[in-house]
């Protein structure tokens, strides 16, 4: 179970990181899918850091396990609300989307049942 845990938890860790990455630094894909589902672009950096605290509270969480359910379910919550945007415009290319969802999903109950 450990190993699944760990698995879990740094996967979506390097996925959110990267997410909070592309929207820190201003790249294109995050101003794309923005205007896809209508989000005025002065969102961008606050998202970009709620991905980042995510991140970071989820390798938190490997050592003080409450930040990680915490951080976990945040990230599950926001992949969440990101979904209704997307689905309120429209939109149904959910790829990456249902990939980041996943992977916090799988950090949340992993971490749950192992601690």
């Amino acid at each position: 179970m450990y190993v699944a845990y760990l698995a879990t938890t740094l996967l979506a860790a390097a996925l959110t990181g990267s997410a909070a990455v592309a929207n820190l630094i201003g790249h294109d894909y995050p101003k794309a899918q923005a205007d896809k589902v209508h989000v005025d672009h002065k969102w961008i950096l606050p998202f970009g850091l709620l991905l980042g605290a995510g991140s970071i509270g989820l390798l938190a969480g490997l050592a003080v396990p409450p930040l990680g359910v915490l951080a976990a379910t945040g990230l599950v919550l926001y992949f969440l609300l990101a979904l209704t945007a997307h689905l309120r415009v429209h939109d149904h290319s959910l790829a990456p989307w249902a990939l980041y969802f996943t992977t916090c999903a799988a950090a949340l109950v992993t971490t749950i049942a192992y601690r």
